[in-house]
């Protein structure tokens, strides 16, 4: 099992400033992870960073992150809940079945894509819940925002 270290046993074996230690860390150049509260570095990849091994151009780690993007683009679900201030369930229910229709007739690509709609009367809001593949999320946020 590999020893983990936090920032402070780093700053302190390699006589440097925890916090300089913590811009290693969110630079990337020193791979750690959370746990619980704390960043914490196994002893494999602090060896790495001592050795200067760990040390990757930012460039191709963010190539890495778009290869991986491009080649999950249609896998990767995403998420969005929106809130608009409605004056009464009849303006929440004109709104509601606008949306829906829009998102009848248009075209957002493959896969499962959800639109549900809830009025909140004790907030004169309705809550329009999102969740699909991103350009149909992307694209029905910009509907939105396209028709204030």
């Amino acid at each position: 099992m590999d020893k983990y270290y936090s920032v402070e046993q780093i700053a302190k074996l390699l006589a440097l400033h925890p916090k300089t230690v913590q811009r290693y860390i969110r630079e990337g150049k020193l791979p750690a992870r959370k746990i619980g509260k704390y960043w914490r570095v196994s002893g494999h990849a602090l060896s790495l960073f001592v050795e200067g091994e760990a040390e990757r151009p930012i460039h191709s780690v963010s190539r890495d992150l778009q290869d991986i993007f491009e080649s999950a683009n249609e896998k990767i679900k995403v998420s969005a809940v929106v809130d608009i201030p409605v004056g009464n369930s009849a303006e929440a229910a004109k709104i509601a079945g606008w949306i829906t229709s829009a998102v009848d007739l248009r075209s957002f690509g493959p896969g499962y894509n959800s639109l549900n709609t809830q009025y909140i009367a004790s907030e004169n809001m309705i809550r329009i819940l999102l969740w699909g593949n991103a350009s149909f999320v992307e694209n029905i946020l910009s509907f939105l925002r396209e028709t204030k």
